[in-house]
């Protein structure tokens, strides 16, 4: 890419928006870092009492940890898995202190909206591809406008959790309940205990949020009596995915999953599935849910409601941007097919960076938990890797860019329904039956539950020459 002496604009300031700007100052590219927030790791702050299942080792990024280093850091054990709350105090806060990042990071500073200069959306022009991006944004002295050669957006999708309407916009009432309804991990053992503590509390989710707000539930309900858990499933039970178990080469993750089910199982809390919610009513004091279980209307109370059922990537500041997306996952057309649980058969993601989260608009990119879109496999350590892909393709180092620098662990789960040849044949020779992974490269575009989308993806992501 054209060498400018504009920063590159990175849009949030936590774990991979702080990696971006620590891989780009090792290619002495210039990076200015946006962040809403007033201190670093804003999303990463409301949920800092959890602990992550990826240990230290998966958790930190190579650049970073070189200029940590510089200064004297003590990297942690990095077989010891971290709260959200280590990650910024061990982490984020005293790298975002660097003395080469702490001048190179803008908070309280929230970006509204990003365009090339002197063309919208709707415009062409020889000139497009050459014109800065101009960023406005938010902050407590108004509206800045701020010039960038390209643009890396970490910012997440913590901020824009999905309801627990089964349409995928929320339940009537849903919004009208919202001082009773929580999304994603609330800190029930902790700051938030006297809102559950003796209440029936119905968890909505099946992934890993959902199992982790369970478990602090049980954990709760052990020492406050009257503590009662319902947990509603979208899915029939026996479709729900609690994961790998043994099997999961992220220890922690295979036990989660395990102990969520093993909850469901001995009847420490009580299990709606099929559970698909239509409507959020209230009567004598308790949320009155309102919806269907295996075709019959059915109710559930409640005194509080968790919703954990993932997230969704906020693009309202990117409509000026020309987007490439995939119509369901919302991520780009050649990562989708990677992550779509309705395509992709194992819980694993192969690496990917640069060329797979290209979109039309060059110099701009989508990194991080918002580069997934609506999927729910991100894993850190993938934000490092992309961030890293993204920075040296900008510093023009093409064949660092396209280099793989990442192994991920296997979930040990296949996430769709496949015959036992079906899956012997998507899996490559030296991986178990069960325990997927990737399609073998060499398999034809209608070979089992490898697709043309997913093939021609491939294809697509290549660069080139």
């Amino acid at each position: 890419m054209t060498q400018s002496p504009l920063p590159v604009a990175v849009i949030g300031a936590g774990p991979v928006g702080l990696a971006a700007a620590a891989q780009l100052l090792a290619r002495a590219v210039e990076p200015l870092v946006l962040e809403a927030g007033a201190e670093v790791g804003h999303a990463v702050r409301a949920w800092r009492h959890v602990r992550m299942f990826s240990p230290w080792a998966f958790n930190t990024d190579a650049a970073a940890r070189t200029l940590l280093a510089a200064e004297g850091w003590v990297a942690p054990d990095p077989d010891a898995y971290p709260t959200g709350g280590d990650i910024l105090d061990r982490y984020l806060a005293p790298l975002a202190a660097t003395a080469a990042l702490r001048g190179r990071i803008r908070t309280g500073a929230r970006v509204v909206g990003v365009a090339r200069r002197d063309f919208g959306r709707l415009h062409d022009g020889d000139g497009r591809d050459a014109a800065p991006f101009v960023l406005h944004v938010e902050t407590c002295c108004g509206i800045q406008a701020i010039e960038a050669r390209a643009v890396i957006d970490c910012s997440g999708t913590w901020h824009a959790p999905n309801p627990a309407g089964s349409h995928g916009m929320p339940a009537p009432g849903e919004i009208a309940q919202a001082d009773r309804i929580a999304y994603g991990i609330p800190d029930v053992l902790g700051a938030d205990r006297s809102a559950y503590a003796g209440r029936a509390t119905l968890v909505v989710g099946a992934g890993h949020s959902a199992m982790n707000a369970v478990l602090d539930l049980v954990a709760l309900a052990r020492s406050a009596p009257g503590t009662r858990i319902l947990w509603a499933f979208r899915r029939p039970l026996g479709a729900v995915n609690f994961g790998g178990g043994a099997r999961d080469g992220l220890t922690q993750r295979g036990e989660l999953g395990a102990r969520a089910q093993a909850l469901v199982e001995d009847g420490s809390v009580t299990a709606l599935a099929p559970f698909l919610i239509d409507r959020i009513t209230t009567a004598d004091g308790a949320l009155i849910v309102a919806g269907r279980q295996d075709g019959r209307v059915t109710t559930a109370q409640a005194d509080r409601m968790i919703v954990a059922t993932g997230f969704r990537p906020d693009l309202s500041f990117l409509r000026e941007i020309r987007l490439g997306l995939d119509p369901a996952v919302e991520a780009t057309p050649a990562l989708a097919p990677l992550i779509d649980p309705n395509l992709h058969s194992c819980g694993t993601v192969r690496p990917h960076g640069e060329a797979e989260l290209r979109h039309p608009e060059t110099g701009f990119y989508i990194a991080g938990m918002k580069s997934y879109g609506r999927a729910p496999t991100f894993l850190l350590a993938t934000g490092h890797e992309q961030v890293r892909s993204i920075a040296a393709f900008l510093a023009g180092d093409v064949a660092a860019a396209r280099r793989v620098e990442l192994v991920l662990p296997e979930t040990g789960v296949c996430s769709t329904d496949r015959s036992p040849a079906a899956a012997a044949a998507c899996c490559t020779p030296a991986t178990p039956q069960g325990a997927c992974c990737a399609p073998k490269p060499e398999l034809a575009a209608d070979a089992p539950c490898c697709g043309s989308r997913a093939n021609q993806a491939r294809v697509a992501a290549e660069p080139a020459e």
